[in-house]
């Protein structure tokens, strides 16, 4: 081969190689820039995936509601399992924020919502270290996971979505205000913890449950504790990793020393400090715990368990704190001994129906079971009552009706059921219905509802705002009624005798404001007229004599105009006093909760009637209760209708409808009446009037004169005969 060929071959060889170099070097150039290219339109192609950010519904972490008594002051918080407060950023000091942005992320004020310095320092650290340890997250990222998104799991996916929803969270809220509002937003809804079953959400929650106190009056130490904590909530929790709960502190403040936010000093002596935890019962406090889960009982029927517990409701109520605390001392006052049974007392207002006190001697502590709302407890003979409205309403007199006094058996229709007096001691002879109520004679009574009708006395008892169950048995008129009542209930009753015949359903809300700045107004009355004006007031004239003349009620006694009713079951197992002034309704109950257990002779050594102990507690509650205003019973605008009773039991029979001219003739007749009773009623030594007394002694005739209604009548809204509710204003009352 001549030396020329050779050469050219050797060229073509060097040519080759170098081609070849060439090509391999162009080839994974282009492998790289397409993979690069592919990378990049795979994280495009994702960041593409997630929805726009105004097409997403910022999820409510949720916040607590809050009860307040009718005078604005704080009740309580009502449970839930996350523990929210959110505060505006001016409560939220510095510290807490300084410290948050250095741990989480130090760029915050600087990146557009994705910091790309972060993510490759982050992937550095991890990649050295050979585990995660740092994720990269800006806090604007974490801000629409935790809002937006809720999507925590650990893949490459959700941060490319994150960081693309945190860029146009950014554009939305610009510069530094809108970095405020990210940062605000960040503390009111980050978690920080769980202690005892309740997640502290948002920094107020984590300083009220970690130290006691709001998230204003942190320390920087405190700060720096809290910042830490959401990382890893758990494992930083200084209540059951105490020294890796300081390490991490120590590590937020060092971190703030670094980026200038405190000094070398101040670092020094923060993490110096010891942890000063201070578990709280903030979240679990509350005021009139019985009435606070009434309340609460009655937010969740109308709004449902999600929204009261979480859905940042601000609740005002109607009760009152002063009379709350005086009914307390009342029972406290008469009860305080040891062995003593114990008592219920609530208050209506009977005008709209509010109640103003739901108290009793019994501990919430020991049990929650509401006595005053929910304790269904057979009244005695404060449900005679019910048969004394049954008959007004049918225009029998009270006054000229009469029935006798003695024990009685009902016959096969009722089980032969014998009746007699309270103690077996009936007065003989007949009574009024008047001098029946004041003696409390279970004979006349049970006379006058077979005279009636038993379900007339139990549809009377319904109008009134008895709720619970009830049979129309001859004897419910006494009281024996299988579970009945409650003293709301029985409060109820007589509240709408006090209003004119006007019932009310009783309310414990009267305004409910959402977050949103919405406001359910549930102030008013819910209402309907069941009963004739004159005819409530005639029953209230018996029971207001039932106090101020010696009658059952005497040590109910106010300085001011009352009226009531003791109740007394067998075997003085409970013990009732109900009544009420021309302002409040009130009843009073004393007894054993656990059950029917007699109450011996512990009231001055007599067994305990409704005539001792609940009468006694009842008038020292409504004397304080009248603040030092009594106001008067008004008076009906037109006299009471009677007309005649088809009786073969009662011992006399009424004409028809009376004018003015024969009301004045009743009254004359009313006098003989009393002529004939006087005999009953025997003064005690000394020529003086019989004291009160529980007995069924000290009626006295002469204190009654049926009013002669002078004035012209006027309009009267007449009861309904429907039996649907209805709404009114106060001003349709009469």
């Amino acid at each position: 081969m001549s030396a020329r060929l050779e050469r050219q071959r050797r060229r073509r060889q060097r040519g080759g190689a170098g081609r070849v170099i060439i090509i391999t070097i162009s080839v994974l150039i282009a492998g790289v820039v397409i993979a690069g290219l592919s990378a990049v339109g795979y994280v495009v192609g994702i960041a593409n995936s997630a929805p726009e950010l105004n097409s997403l519904q910022p999820q409510d972490p949720g916040r607590l509601s809050r009860v307040y008594a009718a005078d604005g002051q704080q009740l309580g918080i009502i449970q839930s399992d996350v523990l929210r407060i959110p505060i505006a950023s001016s409560k939220m000091p510095k510290n807490v924020r300084d410290a948050t942005v250095a741990i989480e992320d130090e760029r915050f004020y600087h990146h557009k919502g994705v910091d790309f310095e972060g993510v490759v320092r982050a992937a550095f650290k991890n990649a050295s270290s050979g585990k995660a340890m740092q994720g990269g997250s800006t806090l604007t990222m974490q801000l629409i996971r935790t809002l937006y998104t809720g999507n925590r799991e650990k893949t490459f996916e959700r941060k490319v979505r994150e960081a693309k929803l945190a860029e146009e969270l950014e554009n939305v809220h610009r510069g530094r205000r809108g970095k405020e509002w990210i940062l605000t937003k960040y503390l009111n809804s980050v978690p920080y913890g769980t202690n005892g079953g309740q997640e502290a959400v948002g920094i107020e929650a984590a300083a009220r449950s970690y130290f006691d106190k709001s998230a204003s009056k942190l320390s920087l130490g405190e700060s720096a504790l809290l910042a830490g904590l959401p990382q890893a909530p758990s494992d930083y929790n200084p209540f059951r990793a105490e020294g890796a709960a300081i390490a991490r502190r120590n590590e937020v403040l060092r971190k703030m020393e670094d980026l200038g936010y405190i000094s070398e000093s101040e670092a020094a002596a923060a993490i110096a400090e010891p942890l000063q935890l201070k578990p709280s019962g903030y979240f679990r406090q509350k005021r009139e715990s019985f009435f606070f889960d009434y309340v609460t009982d009655q937010l969740i029927k109308r709004y449902g368990v999600k929204r009261v517990r979480s859905g940042g409701l601000k609740i005002t109520t109607t009760i009152d704190l002063d009379l709350q605390k005086k009914a307390r001392k009342a029972i406290a006052d008469n009860l305080g001994f040891s062995g003593a049974p114990s008592s219920a007392i609530v208050s209506i207002d009977p005008k709209n129906g509010y109640i103003r006190a739901m108290a009793s001697s019994a501990r919430y502590g020991s049990s929650q079971y509401n006595l005053a709302a929910n304790g269904k407890r057979q009244p005695g003979s404060a449900f005679k009552i019910m048969a004394l409205v049954a008959a007004v309403r049918e225009g029998i007199n009270p006054a000229t009706t009469s029935y006798a006094s003695g024990a009685i058996n009902l016959g096969p229709k009722w089980d032969n059921v014998s009746i007699n007096c309270y103690g077996g001691r009936c007065r003989g002879g007949s009574q009024n219905l008047v001098s029946g109520t004041l003696t409390s004679d279970n004979t006349v009574y049970i006379r006058l509802a077979l005279d009636l009708g038993p379900m007339k006395v139990r549809k009377a008892a319904q109008d009134l705002g008895i709720t619970s169950r009830l049979q129309g048995y001859p004897s419910e008129t006494l009281g024996g009624l299988e579970r009945c009542c409650s003293p709301l209930e029985m409060a109820n009753a007589y509240a709408t005798i006090d209003n004119g015949g006007w019932r009310n359903t009783p309310k414990a809300i009267t305004k409910v404001e959402f977050p949103g700045g919405d406001v359910d107004d549930l102030s008013k009355p819910k209402r309907k007229k069941v009963f004739d004006a004159a005819a409530m007031y005639e029953v209230t004239k018996i029971l207001e004599m039932n106090i101020s003349k010696p009658g059952t009620g005497g040590r109910a006694r106010t300085d001011c105009p009352v009226g009531g009713k003791t109740g007394t079951t067998d075997e003085n197992s409970d013990a009732w006093f109900v009544g009420f002034s021309p302002r409040l309704a009130t009843s009073t109950w004393v007894g054993f909760p656990k059950g029917r257990i007699p109450m011996g002779p512990i009231f001055n050594g007599a067994n305990v009637d409704g005539g001792t102990f609940p009468a006694q507690i009842w008038g020292q509650y409504m004397k304080a209760a009248a603040r030092g205003f009594c106001g008067k019973f008004r008076k009906p605008d037109r006299p009471f209708k009677t007309k005649a009773l088809r009786s073969k039991r009662a011992s006399r029979a009424l004409p028809p409808a009376q004018s003015a001219e024969e009301l004045a003739a009743q009254a004359r007749r009313a006098q003989e009446q009393v002529q004939r009773d006087q005999g009953a009623i025997k003064p005690s030594p000394g020529g003086t009037s019989p004291q009160p007394s529980t007995g069924g002694n000290g009626y006295n005739p002469d204190s009654y004169n049926p009013d002669v209604y002078d004035d012209p009548p006027a309009r009267e809204v007449q009861p309904e005969p429907s039996t649907d509710e209805q709404s009114a204003t106060p001003g349709n009352a009469p």
